[in-house]
């Protein structure tokens, strides 16, 4: 039995919803979270450290190099995640973490001049990026004393999650002003091997051990249920990925050059915020049904925006689709959770994490293009639809550790696996 599953043996009443103090008062629960935001701040360190390192080189390198640390991320975390799920946390997320701060000492020991030494260390970053996300969803359900707690968990998970997208950059650019851009890379190194260590030291990590059952080199795509899933979140991650190019055209069109980086800001500022709302209380329908309504709302919160005519206006638009954002990706966390395979939980986590990948970088792809606009409701609209459309060939679910049933999108799906 591990640590979670001793903390799970003892019910919560029902009669008392959780709150956030309840889920942060579940011994380490703090430590966790605490430690996977701090390990997690690469993913918005690294790119900004990389493009800085190696725009001396020429911009083209800068992009190539930041580009293809982003789909090394995507490709690495469902592959980390299987080991994670086969090997067990501890070792596989310090392996992890050792050897991706070792691509970014590398990359920013030698530079970025030697271009297929620069290569394989943003390869070797990107892929070896310890799985902490998917690894603390993994923990949760096992955590937590009951499934409100679990639900009240992943918001604040999805909802704190943004203050990486604020610090991170914010320390990069504080470190290159002060000394180099390559302290910027060793500094990325370091708080990831901090913030991993937290996670693996924790007793609940420690003890969390692999759930055995068949392998399949497929994992979790089996299911047609996650398919959908994942399909999905690709279409959400496209308005994610294409605000940034947006927002620099929107300081270009509007004459306010500061809007390349407040309009992000105000997007992730509003996401904390509407992330907290959500799980601050619970709300009617199950994670499936949230998921589909979260999804339309989510494109049509992005309207505004393409219409707005000032600088203060194009700010305040951006806080309506952030406030959609965090609760969306809370839904979608809950629904993996559900349909995941026991002994696959990690891997069908990270898959999720690298379908949004995958959807932020095409949205990123698009920038110069003239549609890029209508990616912003576009991405959103087109998740909601394929959501939609697998609704009309369901039944009833089982889920994976109790509580009650999650419907899932998909009439087929692999709960006799759990």
């Amino acid at each position: 039995m591990t640590t979670g599953q001793a903390v799970r043996a003892a019910p919560f009443p029902a009669a008392f919803p959780a709150r956030y103090r309840d889920v942060l008062r579940v011994p380490c629960a703090a430590r966790l979270l605490a430690g996977t935001l701090i390990g997690r701040m690469p993913t918005a360190m690294a790119p900004l450290a990389i493009v800085l390192a190696a725009a001396q080189d020429g911009y083209l390198l800068a992009g190539s190099l930041t580009a293809l640390y982003l789909l090394a991320n995507a490709a690495g975390g469902p592959l980390t995640g299987r080991l994670a799920d086969r090997r067990g946390q501890t070792r596989t997320l310090s392996g992890c973490a050792l050897v991706a701060g070792a691509g970014f000492v590398v990359l920013a020991a030698v530079g970025t001049s030697h271009h297929g030494v620069a290569v394989f260390c943003v390869l070797v970053a990107g892929a070896a990026r310890p799985p902490l996300d998917a690894a603390l969803r993994a923990l949760w359900p096992d955590l937590m004393p009951s499934r409100d707690h679990e639900r009240v968990a992943l918001a604040l998970d999805a909802a704190t999650q943004e203050t990486i997208y604020i610090g991170g950059p914010l320390l990069v650019v504080a470190l290159a002003e002060a000394a180099s851009a390559r302290w910027a890379l060793l500094a990325t190194a370091a708080v990831g091997l901090a913030g991993t260590l937290i996670v693996v030291s924790a007793p609940p990590s420690r003890s969390w051990s692999p759930v055995p059952g068949r392998v399949d080199w497929l994992g979790p795509v089996r299911s047609p249920a996650l398919r959908v899933l994942y399909l999905a979140m690709v279409g959400a991650g496209l308005p994610m990925g294409a605000l940034t190019p947006f927002a620099v055209q929107a300081a270009d069109r509007l004459n306010d050059a500061n809007l390349s980086g407040t309009l992000p800001a105000a997007v992730s500022a509003g996401a904390l915020l509407g992330g907290l709302a959500y799980g601050a209380r619970s709300w009617p329908g199950t994670a499936a049904q949230h998921l589909l309504v979260l999804c339309g709302a989510f494109a049509a919160g992005w309207l505004p925006l393409l219409t707005a005519r000032t600088p203060a206006t194009a700010l305040a638009a951006c806080v309506l689709p952030g406030l959609l954002m965090a609760p969306l990706l809370s839904a979608a966390y809950r629904y993996a959770s559900a349909l995941a395979p026991a002994h696959s939980a990690t891997e069908a986590a990270a898959l999720l994490v690298a379908a949004l990948d995958i959807g932020c970088a095409a949205g990123t792809a698009a920038a110069g293009f003239a549609l890029l606009p209508v990616l912003l409701p576009a991405g959103a609209a087109a998740a909601c639809l394929v959501l939609l459309a697998a609704r009309t060939n369901r039944r009833p679910g089982t889920p994976r550790r109790g509580g009650p049933a999650v419907p899932p999108m998909s009439a087929h799906h692999h709960h006799a696996e759990r």
